[in-house]
């Protein structure tokens, strides 16, 4: 699949797993982190979710839960840095891959809205 939204939020996934992992085998670990998977990892599924729609609703429906997703990993990741489980650099890494998935979910859910 071509689309870049499509693969900026798969690439974020894998890089989240991958942290995941680092996070738990390495400091023990597995709340915070667990939290920051399931969103982290929910933002391309649901995008993928919306390759096919049943209708605009339904897409600008699966994109507004993707772009959910990706603020409550932002959220996740700044109560990661700020108790110390992750570093200033992984931090804004992260944040901001996450930041631009987010501003294109809000251009492509503002343009589809504006067709509707």
């Amino acid at each position: 699949m071509d689309n870049p939204l499509y693969s900026k939020s798969k690439q974020l996934a894998i890089n989240i797993v991958k942290l995941y992992k680092k996070l738990s085998d390495e400091k023990g670990e597995y709340v915070l982190s667990k939290q920051l998977l399931r969103s982290g990892t929910s933002i391309g599924a649901n995008i993928r979710e919306g390759k096919r729609p049943q209708s605009d609703a339904d897409f600008v429906s699966k994109l507004s839960i993707a772009l959910k997703e990706a603020e409550e990993t932002l959220y996740w990741l700044e109560i990661l840095f700020e108790t110390d489980y992750i570093d200033k650099d992984t931090y804004e890494v992260f944040y901001d891959k996450t930041e631009e998935i987010v501003k294109i979910l809000v251009s492509v859910i503002k343009n589809k809205k504006g067709k509707i």
